[in-house]
């Protein structure tokens, strides 16, 4: 048995997990947040990277990686950590959720054509999350800054220098990097067109390393991983393979799956990512999830186990009640402007009960829309991972298999990014073909419990997408109609 150690770096926190490298077995683990720096002004959406190597210190305090022989990183995606010529930060990084990009995103959208040429360009249709939607607000806001940037680095790819003692060779792979906006997922190859189009110059990027490729050795001698994105490390952490999916339920919805391909949708509904084990990760995405649940919960003065219980003792269908739960708009389906919808109340259906059920209900039926996208563009789903405090609810674990249609595995809490790249520096510390194989303890299957769970189940999507469709007839063209 040798050890080996995965580090998340996400928007707040570090996590770090010691791991068996025959069995996945996490050994030791930590976390630390983000320190705050006192001494500098940051906007939302900005931050210091030092602070993340201090969060990483404090994460692996005790001894935590004592004994480990290799190191993988998994960091928030879609980054930007710009350099000059002499490798020197020129400001502090952007990250994906800063607020400024969406100006930006849209003109990058307009400059090259339009939804259909993005998608034939990089599979995907650039949002104010990508680096490259940064790269634009730069040139156009910070113009001295701009033309300083000589090179770019993602979260992930900074860290790994920084373990690497800051060698010449700057490093990435490809799950990470398709999430710039400028590697194409479909060609694995760099856009400097595209990195032109936005900043105004090209420049110097990392090399792209394959799955199981070294990013190189720290000074010390221990093995790091090439590294990679929070939702592609997940996926390696959950053991995710062709025909799985995951649905993550925050107060917005992340849908990806497993698929041989990059998958070119030509009406931006469906980003293609590349993953961290040679597969891709064709995503899709909700704005509206977790936040339908806790909204109902407080109008019924409960919280959401509560909700989940008053759900239960309703009925398939929540006698006619149908919630179209576009609170905030929504993305998929493309209906920006729409808001929520409560149709079918009738005197004996004005319950909590049912109210409560209608929430969910809604919630996983406009889920499963999205995994409907996904099927339609020929991506298999024939399991689907459920993941989130929502994802845990009782209710929510008996509903999902019926409107989904396919067994539903609820894993426990855990520090799967983390899990994930732990899995990747145990892949490249071995040097096999294929990543080490490790079980998922304490998961929860959950099936369809036969052809009569699947019929309530394509009953209750029939009411909703009767109400949908009424109600909003220019989504009833989508794959789910």
């Amino acid at each position: 048995m040798a050890i080996v150690a995965g580090i998340d770096s996400s928007t707040s926190r570090t996590r770090i997990v010691a791991c068996d490298t025959d069995t996945g077995a996490v050994l030791r683990s930590g976390k630390a947040p983000h320190p705050v720096p006192e001494d500098q002004d940051l906007r939302p959406g900005e931050a210091d990277p030092q602070v993340w190597l201090h969060s990483l210190g404090d994460a692996a305090a005790g001894g935590l990686l004592e004994g480990v022989r290799a190191i993988g990183v998994s960091a928030q995606q879609h980054g930007m950590i710009g350099l000059d010529a002499g490798g020197v930060q020129v400001r502090p990084a952007i990250l994906w959720n800063d607020p400024r990009s969406s100006g930006a995103a849209a003109k990058l959208l307009d400059a090259l054509g339009g939804p259909a040429a993005w998608t034939a360009a990089i599979g995907a249709v650039p949002g104010p999350t990508y680096t490259i939607a940064k790269l634009r607000w730069l040139a156009e806001f910070e113009p001295a800054n701009a033309r300083r940037v000589a090179e770019v680095l993602l979260p992930h790819d900074w860290l790994v220098w920084q373990l690497l003692g800051h060698p010449k060779r700057r490093t990435t792979d490809r799950g990470d990097a398709s999430g710039t906006g400028y590697w194409s997922p479909i060609t694995g190859e760099y856009r400097q067109d595209l990195v032109e189009l936005a900043l105004g110059h090209e420049l110097r990027l990392p090399d792209v390393l394959g799955p199981a490729e070294p990013a190189g050795h720290t000074p010390e001698g221990l093995l790091i991983s090439a590294g990679t994105g929070d939702n592609m490390a997940a996926a390696l952490g959950l053991g995710l393979g062709p025909g799985d999916a995951v649905v993550s339920l925050g107060s917005a919805g992340t849908i990806f799956a497993v698929h041989g391909e990059a998958v070119v949708d030509a009406t931006g509904l469906v980003s293609s990512f590349a993953d961290a084990s040679g597969h891709h990760l064709p995503m899709v995405a909700t704005l509206n999830a977790a936040q339908v649940l806790r909204s109902t919960a407080a109008m019924l003065g409960r919280d959401l186990d509560g909700l989940s219980d008053l759900a239960l003792h309703s009925s398939p269908g929540a006698y006619g009640l149908v919630l179209l739960p576009y609170l905030d708009g929504e993305r998929t389906p493309a209906l920006p402007h729409a808001a929520g919808t409560l149709t079918g109340l009738r005197a004996e259906a004005m319950t909590p009960q049912h109210l409560a059920r209608a929430a969910v209900e809604g919630m996983l039926c406009n889920t499963a829309d999205a995994l409907d996208v996904l099927r339609a563009r020929g991506v298999g789903i024939k399991r689907v991972f459920l993941l989130g405090a929502a994802g845990r609810l009782p209710v929510v674990r008996h509903v999902a298999p019926m409107l989904f249609g396919v067994p539903v595995v609820v894993p426990p809490p855990g520090a799967h990014a983390a899990r994930g790249a732990a899995r990747q520096a145990a892949w490249a510390l071995a040097g096999t073909a294929e990543p080490p194989e490790w079980t998922l303890p304490d998961a929860e299957t959950v099936e369809p419990e036969g052809e009569q769970d699947l019929a309530i189940g394509s009953a209750v999507r029939q009411q909703y997408r009767a109400a949908r469709n009424q109600i909003h007839p220019e989504a009833a063209s989508g794959p789910s109609a």
